[in-house]
Protein backbone atom coordinates (compact mmCIF):
# COMPACT_ATOMS: atom_id res chain seq x y z
CA UNK A 1 0.00 0.00 0.00
CA UNK A 2 1.42 3.41 -0.81
CA UNK A 3 1.79 6.15 1.76
CA UNK A 4 -0.98 9.01 1.97
CA UNK A 5 0.25 11.80 -0.47
CA UNK A 6 1.32 15.19 1.18
CA UNK A 7 -1.08 17.92 0.65
CA UNK A 8 0.84 21.40 -0.06
CA UNK A 9 0.95 23.64 2.92
CA UNK A 10 -1.60 26.25 1.12
CA UNK A 11 -3.78 23.82 0.16
CA UNK A 12 -3.92 22.22 3.74
CA UNK A 13 -4.08 25.94 5.83
CA UNK A 14 -6.71 27.01 3.26
CA UNK A 15 -8.94 23.33 4.18
CA UNK A 16 -8.32 24.40 7.56
CA UNK A 17 -9.54 27.52 7.71
CA UNK A 18 -12.68 26.51 5.68
CA UNK A 19 -13.31 23.50 8.58
CA UNK A 20 -12.67 25.77 11.25
CA UNK A 21 -15.81 28.26 10.93
CA UNK A 22 -18.75 27.59 12.37
CA UNK A 23 -21.93 28.98 10.33
CA UNK A 24 -25.11 30.56 12.42
CA UNK A 25 -27.69 27.50 13.19
CA UNK A 26 -29.57 28.10 10.05
CA UNK A 27 -27.05 26.80 8.08
CA UNK A 28 -26.05 23.16 7.68
CA UNK A 29 -22.57 22.80 6.02
CA UNK A 30 -21.36 19.26 5.35
CA UNK A 31 -18.14 18.23 3.75
CA UNK A 32 -18.58 16.50 0.03
CA UNK A 33 -17.09 15.05 -2.47
CA UNK A 34 -15.40 17.64 -4.91
CA UNK A 35 -14.92 17.93 -8.66
CA UNK A 36 -11.33 16.35 -9.34
CA UNK A 37 -10.89 17.71 -13.07
CA UNK A 38 -11.19 21.34 -12.40
CA UNK A 39 -7.93 21.60 -10.36
CA UNK A 40 -4.60 19.52 -8.59
CA UNK A 41 -6.42 19.83 -5.07
CA UNK A 42 -9.80 20.24 -4.19
CA UNK A 43 -12.32 20.46 -1.61
CA UNK A 44 -16.10 21.24 -1.28
CA UNK A 45 -18.59 22.26 1.34
CA UNK A 46 -22.24 21.60 1.25
CA UNK A 47 -25.05 24.17 2.84
CA UNK A 48 -28.38 23.75 3.75
CA UNK A 49 -30.20 26.87 5.28
CA UNK A 50 -33.40 26.07 7.06
CA UNK A 51 -36.17 28.65 7.93
CA UNK A 52 -38.95 27.45 10.46
CA UNK A 53 -37.33 23.83 10.03
CA UNK A 54 -37.98 24.38 6.32
CA UNK A 55 -35.47 24.02 3.52
CA UNK A 56 -35.21 27.24 1.77
CA UNK A 57 -31.77 27.65 -0.04
CA UNK A 58 -28.57 25.97 -0.62
CA UNK A 59 -25.24 26.41 -1.87
CA UNK A 60 -21.68 24.54 -2.40
CA UNK A 61 -18.42 26.17 -2.11
CA UNK A 62 -15.96 24.58 -3.60
CA UNK A 63 -11.94 25.36 -3.04
CA UNK A 64 -9.47 24.81 -5.77
CA UNK A 65 -5.59 24.92 -5.89
CA UNK A 66 -3.57 24.71 -8.57
CA UNK A 67 0.16 24.99 -7.26
CA UNK A 68 1.61 25.68 -10.67
CA UNK A 69 -1.06 29.04 -10.43
CA UNK A 70 -3.29 29.93 -12.80
CA UNK A 71 -3.48 32.81 -15.16
CA UNK A 72 -7.37 33.38 -15.21
CA UNK A 73 -7.36 32.68 -11.73
CA UNK A 74 -4.45 35.35 -11.02
CA UNK A 75 -3.28 32.95 -8.12
CA UNK A 76 -3.22 29.35 -6.93
CA UNK A 77 -6.52 29.28 -5.47
CA UNK A 78 -10.20 29.55 -6.15
CA UNK A 79 -13.45 29.23 -4.71
CA UNK A 80 -16.12 28.59 -6.20
CA UNK A 81 -19.46 28.58 -5.56
CA UNK A 82 -23.25 28.35 -6.54
CA UNK A 83 -26.52 29.09 -4.23
CA UNK A 84 -30.10 28.40 -5.02
CA UNK A 85 -33.14 29.57 -3.34
CA UNK A 86 -36.55 29.59 -4.34
CA UNK A 87 -38.36 32.94 -3.62
CA UNK A 88 -42.13 34.05 -3.72
CA UNK A 89 -43.34 35.02 -7.06
CA UNK A 90 -43.17 38.72 -6.85
CA UNK A 91 -39.53 38.91 -5.61
CA UNK A 92 -38.57 36.47 -8.43
CA UNK A 93 -40.41 38.35 -10.71
CA UNK A 94 -38.60 41.55 -9.82
CA UNK A 95 -36.07 42.95 -12.57
CA UNK A 96 -33.61 44.17 -10.25
CA UNK A 97 -32.68 40.78 -8.73
CA UNK A 98 -30.09 40.18 -10.38
CA UNK A 99 -28.18 43.19 -9.22
CA UNK A 100 -29.30 42.42 -5.90
CA UNK A 101 -28.10 39.06 -5.67
CA UNK A 102 -25.28 39.84 -6.57
CA UNK A 103 -24.54 42.51 -3.86
CA UNK A 104 -25.32 40.28 -1.26
CA UNK A 105 -22.40 38.78 -2.38
CA UNK A 106 -20.21 41.80 -2.87
CA UNK A 107 -21.55 42.94 0.69
CA UNK A 108 -21.04 39.52 2.44
CA UNK A 109 -17.38 39.74 0.99
CA UNK A 110 -16.65 43.28 2.13
CA UNK A 111 -18.44 42.93 5.19
CA UNK A 112 -16.61 39.93 6.50
CA UNK A 113 -12.65 41.58 4.97
CA UNK A 114 -12.67 38.05 2.80
CA UNK A 115 -9.97 40.07 0.32
CA UNK A 116 -10.36 38.77 -3.42
CA UNK A 117 -9.25 39.65 -6.69
CA UNK A 118 -11.04 38.22 -10.21
CA UNK A 119 -14.36 37.79 -9.14
CA UNK A 120 -16.75 37.11 -11.70
CA UNK A 121 -20.07 34.96 -11.91
CA UNK A 122 -23.76 35.42 -12.71
CA UNK A 123 -27.13 35.67 -11.12
CA UNK A 124 -30.15 34.15 -12.92
CA UNK A 125 -33.72 34.56 -11.80
CA UNK A 126 -36.51 31.75 -13.09
CA UNK A 127 -40.12 31.30 -13.09
CA UNK A 128 -41.86 28.30 -13.54
CA UNK A 129 -45.14 27.21 -14.21
CA UNK A 130 -46.81 23.92 -13.26
CA UNK A 131 -49.61 22.15 -14.88
CA UNK A 132 -51.05 18.83 -15.00
CA UNK A 133 -50.67 16.55 -11.70
CA UNK A 134 -47.42 18.30 -10.76
CA UNK A 135 -47.86 18.69 -7.05
CA UNK A 136 -46.61 22.18 -5.17
CA UNK A 137 -47.99 25.72 -5.89
CA UNK A 138 -48.71 26.27 -9.67
CA UNK A 139 -46.40 29.28 -10.05
CA UNK A 140 -42.84 29.06 -8.16
CA UNK A 141 -39.55 31.10 -8.73
CA UNK A 142 -36.00 30.64 -7.90
CA UNK A 143 -32.56 32.83 -7.67
CA UNK A 144 -29.29 30.55 -8.83
CA UNK A 145 -26.00 32.58 -7.87
CA UNK A 146 -23.06 31.65 -9.37
CA UNK A 147 -19.49 32.85 -8.76
CA UNK A 148 -15.62 32.41 -8.27
CA UNK A 149 -13.02 34.73 -6.52
CA UNK A 150 -9.42 33.93 -6.31
CA UNK A 151 -8.64 34.18 -2.29
CA UNK A 152 -5.89 36.90 -0.87
CA UNK A 153 -3.80 34.94 1.48
CA UNK A 154 -4.48 31.72 2.59
CA UNK A 155 -6.82 31.93 5.85
CA UNK A 156 -10.10 31.48 4.35
CA UNK A 157 -12.70 31.67 7.29
CA UNK A 158 -13.57 34.77 6.26
CA UNK A 159 -14.62 33.65 2.64
CA UNK A 160 -16.40 30.94 4.70
CA UNK A 161 -18.43 33.87 6.89
CA UNK A 162 -19.35 35.64 3.63
CA UNK A 163 -20.36 32.96 1.98
CA UNK A 164 -22.61 32.12 4.67
CA UNK A 165 -24.05 35.47 4.80
CA UNK A 166 -24.28 34.94 1.40
CA UNK A 167 -26.58 32.16 2.28
CA UNK A 168 -28.51 33.70 4.74
CA UNK A 169 -29.16 36.93 2.19
CA UNK A 170 -30.33 34.47 -0.44
CA UNK A 171 -32.42 32.73 2.11
CA UNK A 172 -34.32 35.29 3.68
CA UNK A 173 -32.80 35.49 7.16
CA UNK A 174 -32.94 38.35 9.31
CA UNK A 175 -29.39 39.50 10.00
CA UNK A 176 -28.32 37.22 13.32
CA UNK A 177 -30.44 38.95 16.49
CA UNK A 178 -33.26 39.94 14.65
CA UNK A 179 -36.35 38.13 14.12
CA UNK A 180 -38.96 38.25 11.52
CA UNK A 181 -42.49 38.30 11.45
CA UNK A 182 -43.93 34.76 11.07
CA UNK A 183 -44.59 34.04 7.27
CA UNK A 184 -42.68 37.72 5.99
CA UNK A 185 -39.85 37.62 4.36
CA UNK A 186 -37.27 39.86 6.17
CA UNK A 187 -36.81 43.58 4.43
CA UNK A 188 -33.96 44.10 2.25
CA UNK A 189 -34.24 40.16 0.61
CA UNK A 190 -34.80 41.61 -2.78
Amino acid sequence: MAPPLALPETFARAVAGLRSAAPRAEIVLEEVGAPQRLAPYTFALSATVLRDGDEVADGRLILLHDPAGHEAWQGTLRLVTYVTAELEIDLAADPLLPAVGWTWLTDALDAQEARHRALGGTVTQTMSTRFGGLAGPPTAGDIEIRASWTPLGEDLTPHLFAWCTLLASTAGLPPPGVTALPGRRPAGAA
